[in-house]
């Protein structure tokens, strides 16, 4: 009697999205412009703090109250890279950070340093780790698990962000798309242009 032949299937590849249509968090190209402003990126990075405190509040108000600040704190992180204006300057450590977040979002259409891919993704781990723990400290009212996990959690994403600004810098010639990305458009219509 024959053994059965196995059969291999080709593994699927994860299809890449077009260059510049990210839509991570429903974030579209007009709404990545707007997060690259300093005042979106630094007023998130403040959320943590609150968002861990939301979550504590459970033994001092009760678990309604506890969602409902969570809740809250999770509708800012969502209104926060909408509501800001896009900055009339994108040479900021903050702007340059978000354009490389995109840049290692779309590393799939673009490719990307592999270095610079597993970095990212280790640090990005860091961060999530750290994050899990502040979380989980928050609800079992841990401050010594609470802490840690919110300072590591910070160095994880600033270490990441960092590692962003330098990534863009590497890769803002690499594609026509992220050439743009800097570029703030100027009106012509100002008094000093038309005295020109």
């Amino acid at each position: 009697m024959s053994q059965a032949q196995k059969i291999q299937r080709p593994r699927p590849m994860p299809s890449p999205m077009p260059a510049g249509q990210l839509k991570a968090l429903g974030m579209d190209p007009k709404v990545w412009q707007r997060h690259a402003s300093p005042w979106s990126v630094y007023t998130r990075m403040a959320t943590l703090p609150l968002l861990v405190l939301a979550i504590w509040s459970h033994t001092w108000y009760g678990a309604s109250f506890a969602v409902t600040a969570t809740f809250a704190v999770m509708i800012w992180l969502w209104l926060n890279p909408r509501i800001f204006p896009a900055p009339k300057s994108t040479e900021s450590w903050a702007s340059k950070a978000t354009f490389g977040e995109r840049i290692w979002l779309n590393r799939m259409s673009v490719p990307i340093p592999e270095s610079e891919a597993k970095t990212a993704l280790v640090l990005s781990l860091v961060a999530g780790v750290g994050f899990m723990a502040a979380i989980y400290g928050a609800y079992a009212n841990d401050l010594l698990i609470a802490v840690p996990g919110v300072i590591v959690t910070y160095a994880g994403k600033l270490t990441f962000l960092n590692r962003m600004v330098l990534l863009y810098e590497r890769m803002r010639n690499a594609h026509p798309l992220y050439r743009f990305w800097s570029v703030v458009p100027e009106n012509d219509n100002t008094k000093q242009a038309k005295s020109a």
